[in-house]
């Protein structure tokens, strides 16, 4: 068994340095600043209480630290999955109750045995079937939505959480009359504080001196007692040991909220992971290790306490400006997270709401991709129209709703694209041996009496019938000039049974129009299945190909070629592998 590959801290701690520790401890120090105030608001977005966000930033984190592959990938609370696991659970359970938080460690738990299921399989690819589009779209609606489920702490009074969007946007502007001052005024200014001093220095924790700042003038203006709503108390210590409830019924209640935050954690940890991957060139990213390290970080959350967790875009990318090296600057974070929870949680009480909201909002600021959107527009108009309906499905549905429908759009499209690849028709380019796509160089020359085909894809059971269709059409439309038709396979890197079968379909339609049919620049593989299955023969050794230009050739002086000669050099073609 190799130890290294299962324990990726291995393969960096017998090198690590002094230098190393420097850079991670400055690193581990800053995201550990960043993580107190998101831990604790996250998981107020979740309907958990804010512990249960530190209580994210432990066990996850150190285990990543030791068994991810991604060196600066900071593990922990997220506003998606918060998400997430608010819009599943609360339809079961009323937030912040026990039940509630049961059902969201056993969610944890069971998301956590999902992605070690997947990573035992080696099933890592299965996360680049859920599109780039489609991901945008939902966190763009997700990022509207969390913003929409912060406006009761923004504004200070309380909104019907069972409302749909459209319903909550609607009540909120006919009791704006309610709102809450001091509320609002805190929100505001934490919004304003963070972003200035971002402007300033991105290396300044902002939120932590907003957190600071607020519990500072709660605290001695009494505005607790003015109807500003605070965190309250917050337990002190390390989280103790619980098993899950994981009775058959619960596990049947909250299985759509696992499987959607399985989906949504998976494709987020991953992209953050490989972002981050192409900036380094010291370390390689494994996917089913990374599922494998995220899957048992769950698993210990559930055990103790936390709420589901997953790699996050602002801190991961803050790990990485303070200059993480390793998965030590991980390991600090927990430590420096573990010493919070022992000495420092009575300083919370008085942390405003609204304080949490403005980081929440600042948060996801950065979700709502318009640019994806724009850019799309102008390159890519399917990939547009699969993120806007992704969008709006989320947006007018619901989370849960959209995720499924993201996931069965991007297969309906990777199954559509399979089944109708690109295909060209070719003519010569004037005064060459080159042939191209007549669509895309108007100066290619066709000939009445000869077609060349080029399909640009695997011939397999996926599009064997889009293939001989094909085929077909364009005889039919030039039936009375064609003599030839000239198959490039170039692009043909395999083929199954069902591709060879709607390759000699093809043949017996052509040969019933008076139609000969020439192949070119057949691959190894292929050309080992026309072996085993016969078919060069049936095609004939003299209809096979080096490249186009021969067989134009080859049509355009056959009498002349029909000597022994020729037919040596044809042979000598047949019996090696074009490519």
């Amino acid at each position: 068994m190799n130890f290294k590959q299962f324990l990726p801290i291995l393969q960096w701690l017998p090198s690590y340095n002094k230098t190393y520790f420097r850079s991670d401890l400055l690193a581990g120090l800053t995201v550990a600043v960043l993580l107190v105030p998101q831990g604790m608001a996250y998981a107020l977005l979740a309907g958990m209480p804010p512990i249960y966000g530190l209580y994210g930033g432990l066990l996850p984190l150190l285990l990543f630290g030791i068994l991810g592959t991604s060196q600066q990938m900071s593990i922990g609370p997220v506003a998606v999955s918060a998400l997430l696991v608010l819009a599943g659970i609360s339809q079961i359970a009323e937030p912040l109750s026990s039940e509630y938080i049961s059902y969201v460690l056993l969610a944890g738990l069971l998301i956590g045995c999902f992605q070690i299921l997947l990573s035992i399989l080696r099933l890592g690819f299965l996360v680049n079937f859920l599109s780039h589009p489609i991901v945008a779209g939902f966190t763009s609606a997700a990022a509207i939505i969390i913003a929409v489920s912060q406006l009761s702490s923004v504004l200070g009074f309380s909104i019907p959480r069972e409302l749909s969007l459209v319903a909550k946007l609607q009540y909120v502007a006919s009791n704006i009359g309610q709102t809450h001052l001091p509320t609002f005024l805190f929100c505001v200014s934490g919004i304003v504080l963070i972003s200035v001093l971002k402007k300033i220095n991105k290396a300044i924790p902002g939120a932590l001196i907003a957190v600071v700042l607020g519990i500072i003038v709660v605290r001695f203006l009494r505005l607790d007692q003015q109807g500003v709503a605070i965190v309250g108390a917050v337990p002190q210590g390390l989280p103790s040991f619980q098993l899950p409830n994981w009775s058959i019924e619960n596990i049947k209640l909250v299985m759509p909220t696992v499987l959607t935050v399985t989906i949504i954690g998976i494709v987020e940890s991953i992209g953050i992971a490989k972002v981050l991957e192409s900036k380094h060139n010291y370390y390689k990213i494994d996917a089913n290790q990374e599922l494998l390290a995220l899957g048992l970080g769950k698993m210990a959350g559930a055990f103790f306490q936390a709420i589901p967790t997953s790699g996050s875009f602002s801190r991961s990318a803050v790990n990485n400006e303070a200059g993480a090296r390793t998965g030590m600057s991980s390991i600090i974070t927990a430590i420096l997270i573990a010493i919070s929870l022992l000495f420092l949680t009575e300083l919370f009480y008085y942390l405003p709401n609204a304080v949490l909201a403005a980081i929440i909002l600042l948060s996801v600021k950065g979700l709502f991709d318009y640019k994806e959107a724009i850019h799309l527009w102008h390159t890519h108009r399917g990939d547009f129209i699969m993120m806007v309906f992704t969008f709006f499905a989320t947006l007018i549905m619901d989370i849960e709703f959209g995720v499924l429908a993201g996931v069965i759009l991007s297969i309906l499209m990777v199954l559509f694209r399979i089944a109708s690849p690109h295909i060209a028709i070719l003519g010569q380019i004037p005064e060459t041996r080159f042939y191209r796509n007549v669509s895309r160089f108007p100066n290619a020359e066709q000939m009445e009496d000869v077609l060349i085909m080029r399909f640009d894809a695997q011939l397999f059971f996926g599009n064997a019938q889009y293939f001989k269709d094909t085929i077909e059409e364009i005889v039919k439309d030039r039936k009375d000039n064609l003599e030839l038709l000239i198959l490039s396979a170039y692009s043909i890197t395999n083929m199954d049974s069902s591709g060879l079968h709607a390759l000699e379909e093809s043949l017996k339609f052509l040969k019933t129009n008076d139609i000969e049919f020439y192949i070119t620049g057949v691959r190894g593989p292929v050309r080992d299945l026309f072996h085993k299955s016969d078919f060069i023969n049936t095609l004939g050794k003299e209809n096979q190909f080096m490249d186009v230009h021969q067989a134009v050739e080859y049509h355009r002086n056959k009498e002349q070629f029909k000597n022994r000669k020729f037919k040596n050099v044809l042979q000598n073609n047949v019996d090696n592998d074009f490519v």
